[in-house]
């Protein structure tokens, strides 16, 4: 029992400086960001690729909200890949007059967003009169802000070459679910993102409205294989000393899931996604730390131990202390306050930080509170869908239904 007991303790202390040192790096979410000097000042031109799979509903309208940029547009293309699709897709986007990549892939396993980007993105590069300095990524279902362009050009000229845009929710107040993804990421936004980006580290591409220049991948291409390649990139990109930017101004509306069971279905590709990097370069990280001895790489470390590895380190803490208090090692008060140590930061601290985030976010509550008062069945179905994913991994990539147009958010605004 004595041996459990050093146990325990060696877990307590692991997990209470991991989540010391995350809210020392929170701190740096107050400070004001500062604008970085200028090491170029001209306009760069770039592509915009969006990758889609029958997404007739959605596509004409990220289209003309790229066409829309006050961006001069002599310096960026919009490049529609249709990606196996049997719909309208790639009409709507030939009749909007943007370059469209036709993909056919007969392999089932690789009709993914990460494969559409390889292909297409390898066709670029080996093209000899490519003259983009960089690309940007756009979900299909996705609204770009007018000055998504610019902003990211800013920060090109400030010496940055791998940036995350603002990924913002266009319809949080749909159902429980999405306003759940929307108080993740309006978190995420301000207490990762920005903490990191002001503490002078690394940000995490994030899956949508992100920037990279082909200076990057021009010897490698887009050589990502996991379900999560904006993470992966981001991982690879760390390994190498370079850091990922924020372009707080760079915003980008994602739709999100309405419903449990796509959202179920998403998140569960996130999380095998994200063991799949794990297992690929948690040991190419740890000797990038040791090489390079930088801060951000093992800041980068601590991000990949601190989703499925440190889930596990939690669930053997919970299980020493039930072994300890079945064997009477502990008496039933110490076991209540032990569980409810658990219990409170992850249940319901979040609901309160969510609170906090969305008033100095200057986020609406207009719609929210189902969602805000739900946030912890959210979270906590995420750790359900983690301990499944310790046991089955569906590698499959099962499409997200987006059906949230212009028109249809204009109609809801108006209700």
């Amino acid at each position: 029992m004595q041996l459990l007991y050093f146990f325990q303790q060696a877990i307590i202390w692991l997990i209470t400086i991991y989540y010391l040192y995350q809210m020392i790096i929170t701190i740096f979410s107050f400070v004001k960001l500062k604008e970085k000097p200028l090491v170029d000042d001209r306009p760069h031109k770039f592509i915009c690729i969006l990758p889609a799979h029958n997404e007739e509903a959605v596509i004409g309208d990220l289209v003309k909200s790229l066409q829309n940029q006050t961006y001069p547009k002599e310096y960026y293309d919009i490049c529609v890949i249709a990606d196996n699709c049997t719909d309208n897709t790639e009409k709507i986007a030939r009749d909007l007059g943007v370059k469209v990549f036709v993909r056919e892939e007969p392999d089932k396993a690789k009709r993914t967003k990460g494969y559409a980007l390889q292909k297409y993105i390898a066709t670029l590069l080996a093209d000899k009169n490519m003259d983009y300095d960089a690309f940007c990524i756009f979900d299909a279902d996705n609204l770009v802000d007018s000055k998504f362009l610019e902003a990211m050009n800013k920060h090109i000229c400030q010496g940055e070459e791998v940036v995350q845009g603002y990924r913002d929710i266009k319809n949080p107040t749909d159902s429980w679910i999405s306003a759940g993804y929307a108080i993740f990421y309006w978190m995420m936004n301000r207490f990762y993102h920005l903490a990191r980006y002001n503490a002078g580290l690394s940000a995490l591409l994030n899956g949508t409205g992100f920037m990279v220049k082909f200076d990057c991948i021009r010897d490698t291409g887009w050589d990502t294989d996991t379900l999560t390649e904006d993470i992966e990139f981001s991982i690879k990109s760390i390994i190498e000393g370079r850091k990922v930017g924020w372009a707080i101004d760079a915003i980008v509306y994602d739709e999100e899931p309405v419903d449990f069971k796509p959202s179920w279905k998403q998140r569960t590709r996130w999380t095998v996604g994200h063991m799949q990097v794990i297992k690929e370069y948690t040991v190419p990280l740890i000797k990038s730390t040791k090489e390079i001895k930088s801060l951000v790489n093992l800041d980068g470390l601590l991000y990949i131990i601190g989703s499925i590895p440190m889930f596990i380190i939690t669930i053997m803490l919970l299980v020493s202390n039930a072994i300890v208090y079945l064997n009477k090692g502990m008496d039933t008060n110490v076991f209540l306050i032990n569980i409810a140590k658990y219990v409170f930061p992850t249940f319901l601290l979040p609901v309160l930080t969510a609170i906090f985030t969305m008033i100095i976010e200057h986020k609406s509550f207009k719609g929210m509170w189902k969602g805000l008062v739900l946030y912890p069945v959210f979270m906590g179905s995420w750790l359900l869908l983690n301990l499944k994913c310790l046991f089955v991994q569906d590698t499959s990539w099962d499409k997200i239904e987006h059906k949230r147009n212009v028109e249809q958010l204009k109609q809801n605004s108006n209700k």
